[in-house]
């Protein structure tokens, strides 16, 4: 038999923990998708994987996940499309229909209004975002110093991105959904209500940011994802130059 091609099922090569996570979470339908039941009571989170037989020229799937340190595998069946990404969904759906995994339900502290809405908040990455890597690469480049993920002023419960303590200079890097970009930022199209408030109160908060911070003697910035890195360099090293 003729192996099926690479494409089908295997990984790409040199993938980070985070792009694998979020494969997985993609084809499952949200990392709430992917528990399995554990006999002491406990649930883990299982994983997908593609393996192609030589035997009968198939791409099979198979679940996996971890009990106290020890790997456990359950073989779900052959899967025939053409691509990972699709095979990595049927490969689900085959663990769902057979009962081993279950959505988790909602913990009774979580305010979110559904496992959909929870799974994709807890997603958001909150520090080191790419466009942040970039900005602080750029700035480093230049022979700028500064802290990273830390209360301009510590008796505020404010975050800033980049700040210079000497200069009083606090830089946010707003995500364009998360803060309601007008260039990009589109409604969801499911619970809309709900994310439209959220988004609402980003901004609100974010004004009272800069108020706050400004009210300490602070000199706010903020650049959206979405800016060229190199534009938002040149805007945070005039403020620089200027205040220093």
């Amino acid at each position: 038999m003729t192996a099926p091609p690479a494409r089908a099922w295997k990984p790409r090569a040199g993938r980070s923990k985070a792009v694998v996570h979020s494969e997985q979470n993609k084809a499952a339908g949200g990392n709430h998708r992917r528990a399995i039941r554990l006999e002491t009571g406990g649930i883990a989170v299982g994983s997908v994987v593609l393996k192609a037989l030589k035997r009968d020229g198939k791409v099979h799937a198979y679940l996996r996940w971890t009990v106290d340190g020890r790997q456990v595998s359950r073989s779900l069946g052959p899967v025939s499309n053409a691509t990972r990404k699709s095979n990595l969904a049927d490969g689900w759906d085959l663990a769902r229909s057979q009962g081993l995994v279950h959505d988790q339900p909602l913990p009774p502290e979580s305010w979110a209004s559904s496992p959909e809405v929870r799974s994709s908040m807890q997603g958001n990455r909150g520090r080191d975002t790419t466009p942040e890597r970039r900005l602080r690469a750029l700035l480093h480049a230049r022979g700028l110093r500064y802290r990273v993920s830390v209360r301009p002023v510590p008796e505020l419960r404010r975050t800033a991105d980049i700040v210079f303590p000497k200069a009083r200079i606090a830089v946010f890097v707003d995500g364009c959904y998360w803060h309601g970009c007008p260039e990009h930022y589109r409604p969801a199209t499911k619970n809309s209500g709900f994310w439209w408030t959220k988004i609402s109160e980003n901004r609100k908060r974010d004004e009272d940011t800069n108020q706050a911070l400004a009210a300490y003697g602070w000199t706010v910035i903020r650049c959206w994802e979405h800016e060229d890195p190199e534009s938002a360099a040149n805007h945070v090293t005039s403020v620089l130059d200027e205040t220093l």
